[in-house]
């Protein structure tokens, strides 16, 4: 049975208020942590990464003896402690170099992780390009459909996406949209591309997986005399190419509680995001989609347009 923590005055008693579960969640605490030898590409690439994340995002500079893969117990502590659900740990050997783990947790207990070897790096210095604003929402784009299709892309693709994603906003003030994160995978026929929930078996090695391709850009809306701004892309960095390597999976139970959503509110099912309107859906971006269904239409009873040389004339 789990330990009831009573708070001892109004300050714990707020304390705990804000880490209990939400219908909205608040913008997901990352914590940079660097193993027991990293390297100069990994220590570059964890630092830019971070300045994408800040100002959510905790640096653990010292170096940790931590392998994640073997005893999670130092990230559930530091998850608890913390209050931080997102992990990066750093670490670079020899049979495994240059690589970085994202880690993800729920209610402070490990939920999935999926280890990145970082082949290529180009740091944002490279780049003498204008740079987005700390602490601006970007916007993310994924281009392939091995994220939708392949399970180990999948797992990629959730893990990026609750990294990046900021706080939930209710509208978009398109000055404040000041860059974009591309992510990218090359083609590969020979891949396997069943479709397979997340979660399920992987039935490719991890060496003949394409890379995953990480690019960052500026964005700045021009005038182009329509409602509809002309969009210019400008590189800022980091430019990252990840190869896939370890990975473990979600516990089933533990991503059934973890995807579980609350009741809905009577004004929510009213707009149709309830089981009681039937034909309607939202969609991944939020957005409330219907169907229609109409009978089959009758062409003959159709009114056209009248014209005198089409008018039938009695027979004479």
């Amino acid at each position: 049975m789990p330990r009831t923590i009573k708070p001892k005055n109004a300050r714990s008693k707020r304390a705990l208020e804000a880490r209990e579960p939400k219908a909205v969640e608040d913008e997901r605490l990352a914590i940079f942590v660097h193993g027991t030898k990293t390297g100069e590409v990994v220590d570059k690439a964890m630092k830019e990464l971070m300045a994408l994340k800040r100002p959510h995002a905790i640096s653990f500079p010292k170096k940790n003896l931590i392998r994640p893969f073997e005893d999670a117990s130092s990230l559930e502590f530091w998850a608890q402690k913390n209050d931080a659900s997102m992990f990066v740990i750093g670490q670079s050997t020899k049979k495994r170099p240059a690589g970085i783990v994202i880690a993800r947790t729920f209610d402070s207990r490990l939920l999935d992780m999926c280890e990145l070897g970082i082949d290529k790096f180009v740091s944002m210095s490279e780049f003498k390009t204008p740079k987005s604003t700390l602490g601006h929402k970007p916007m993310l784009h994924f281009a392939s459909e091995l994220f939708d299709t392949h399970p180990r892309y999948m797992q990629v693709k959730s893990l990026l996406m609750d990294f990046f994603n900021g706080e939930e906003i209710e509208s978009i003030f398109l000055p404040g949209l000041e860059h974009v994160i591309s992510v990218s995978v090359a083609p590969s026929k020979d891949l396997q591309t069943t479709s397979v929930p997340l979660g399920g078996t992987p039935l490719d090695g991890p060496s003949h997986l394409p890379k995953v391709h990480l690019r960052t850009y500026t964005l700045k809306c021009h005038s182009s005399g329509t409602r509809v701004p002309r969009v210019e892309l400008t590189e800022m960095g980091p430019f990252i190419d990840f190869s896939l390597r370890r990975h473990q999976e979600a516990d089933p139970e533990l991503w059934k509680a973890a995807m579980r959503r609350p009741k809905l509110k009577k004004q929510d099912v009213e707009k149709g995001l309830g089981k009681r309107k039937k034909n309607m859906e939202v969609d991944e971006m939020g957005d409330l989609r219907g169907r229609i269904h109409i009978a089959k239409q009758d062409l003959s009873k159709l009114q056209t347009r009248k014209m005198k040389g089409l008018k039938l004339r009695p027979r004479e």
